[in-house]
């Protein structure tokens, strides 16, 4: 598992052990961890999940009056180095 995934279940750990059900996506580039959260979450919740997602490299919470609340947090995943990282018709 790429390290991306490896912080985002981390996140997603936490999340439950705040009392929130996270689920975790791999994609090209980054992972995803998006959680419902519901209206009664206590301010010390509240700061634990906070703190869980400020481990990624970007987190929001959208909010609607149809859906609910949805937190989200990316994990980017590297980019691989090479010697040749502009190819061989890479001039300087």
């Amino acid at each position: 598992m790429p390290a991306s995934g490896v912080t985002a279940a981390a996140i997603a750990a936490r999340l439950y052990a705040a009392g929130l059900v996270a689920r975790v996506e791999e994609h090209d580039r980054y992972a995803s961890v998006e959680a419902e959260v519901p209206d009664s979450l206590s301010a010390g919740l509240w700061r634990e999940v906070l703190e869980a997602v400020a481990e990624a490299d970007r987190f929001g919470l959208v909010a609607t009056s149809l859906n609910g609340r949805t937190l989200w947090a990316v994990v980017r995943k590297a980019v691989p180095t090479t010697g040749d990282v502009g190819g061989p018709s890479y001039q300087r």
